[in-house]
């Protein structure tokens, strides 16, 4: 038994019907109710009572084309997470937001928005979007490339930044008194003209409780890691083996240590996605199940979107193909794209096999067995270098998530590695992160010595 002051950070992380392709297909499913927002609130509510450390939503500007066969819209969601943080006073609020597809002011707004609402739960999931389709809804003849995706990244995470720090803490003064609102002294144009963006500032709103929102990641990329190791406070990554995931851990915090960053402000948080069972049988017969309400159709157009290549017309029973799969180009240098060509050639499954393994959760780590045998897993790669937690990637809900926080959590609790109380309010707090000072604040500080 672990009995380590180490703490797990843990998030759930919601598809509308759950993470397996197949999920709004299964009897026990909630899919007449994905659309309600009280579907949601209870979902919110169950994970804080689990003391989980946030709620994640992930988002994209375009509708998946496959759509067809899977619950796979998008809900935007500042706006469900607002609903989310009236229903809460303690769970993280977690929402995507691309900086290829947004402006940075607007969405500095939205943030400290949120971040206000939930009284400092915010966290920011900086993507760069990529899913070509995306690129004709905002009138671009075409899908930026990834250098220039990230590149752009850089500079709107900068601007940001300036953004939530030109009100300094001290700026909003309220004081009927001296009929002063605000130390105008304290507020700031950032005055930003860089390669790609001009934005002059300040923001429009007092800077919020958090300083700024968490930072979150989601790339493992070599574009993806460096962007980590230089912003990133949660980075969210995908791994089969524990092998894999622990080289990912110790390459990010290595290169976070060598910019200057303190190691243990960067979380590694991969998905796991569990199938529970009574028994390690009954857990793989639940599996199995879900496998049998898959749709070719939909699992080969998934396949496609992620290795370029069409399979449509070969044997589902036979080899996957490895020979076809080219890696050259722009797909190639995606994460999600080695961790499906690794399990081709460390596995080789047939088609209809690797259809199966993606079904869960996209390439991230599906668990298969007893209560036990999961938190097995996710004590080892814990306490192992790993991962500093986990997206929890249910299954179904909303029976998948209730399953893993009645029967998983205690487990967990009992070995010392998860809170039973929070100790904190804000999002910061959980993750153990400290509250940044305004750059501004910073500057005036060193010049008064």
């Amino acid at each position: 038994m672990s009995t380590t002051a180490r703490q797990l950070n843990l998030n759930l992380f919601v598809y509308p019907a759950g993470h397996h392709e197949a999920a709004w297909r299964y009897h026990g499913s909630a899919v007449d109710r994905i659309l309600d927002i009280d579907y949601y609130r209870e979902l919110a509510r169950r994970a804080e009572a689990a003391r989980f450390d946030a709620i994640f939503l992930a988002d994209g500007p375009s509708l998946p084309d496959n759509v067809r066969y899977a619950s796979r819209f998008r809900l935007e969601p500042f706006t469900w997470l607002a609903a989310l943080a009236t229903a809460t006073t303690h769970l993280g609020l977690i929402a995507t937001a691309s900086t290829t597809y947004t402006e940075p002011y607007n969405l500095a707004r939205l943030f400290a928005s949120l971040d206000h609402l939930s009284r400092g739960r915010a966290g920011w999931n900086i993507v760069t979007t990529g899913a070509p389709q995306a690129a004709a809804n905002f009138g671009l003849d075409e899908h930026p490339a990834h250098a220039e995706r990230y590149a752009r990244a850089e500079e709107f995470v900068e601007v940001v930044g300036k953004l939530w720090d030109s009100w300094e803490d001290e700026a909003l003064v309220a004081d009927p008194v001296s009929g002063v609102f605000a130390d105008t002294d304290r507020i700031h144009a950032i005055d930003h003209e860089g390669p790609r963006l001009r934005v002059r500032g300040p923001l429009n709103t007092p800077r919020s409780p958090q300083g700024r929102p968490v930072y979150v990641q989601a790339g493992s990329s070599e574009d993806g890691r460096a962007f980590a190791a230089r912003h990133a406070e949660a980075v969210f990554t995908a791994h089969q083996t524990i092998g894999s995931a622990r080289a990912f851990y110790a390459d990010v915090k290595a290169r976070a240590a060598a910019l200057g960053r303190d190691p243990a402000h960067l979380k590694i948080l991969p998905g796991i996605s569990p199938f529970l069972g009574s028994t390690e049988a009954e857990a793989r017969a639940l599996h199995e199940e879900f496998n049998q309400l898959t749709q070719p159709a939909y699992s080969l157009r998934q396949l496609r979107q992620l290795l370029g290549v069409d399979l449509s017309g070969h044997d589902l029973d036979g080899p996957v193909p490895r020979g076809l799969i080219d890696g050259r180009g722009e797909r190639g240098v995606g994460s999600r794209f080695q961790v499906v060509v690794d399990i081709v050639e460390r596995e080789r499954p047939t088609i209809r096999q690797l259809l199966h393994r993606l079904a869960g959760a996209r390439g991230h780590r599906v668990v298969v067995g007893t209560p036990e045998q999961v938190a097995d897993t996710i004590e080892e790669w814990f306490t192992t270098g790993a991962a500093d937690g986990f997206n929890v990637m249910p299954p179904h809900l909303t029976g998948g998530f209730e399953v893993f926080a009645d029967e998983v959590v205690p487990i967990l609790r009992r070995r010392g590695l998860f809170r039973t109380e929070y100790t904190g309010r804000t999002l910061r707090d959980h993750y153990g992160l400290p509250r940044p000072r305004s750059q501004y604040a910073e500057v005036a500080a060193r010049a008064t010595g």
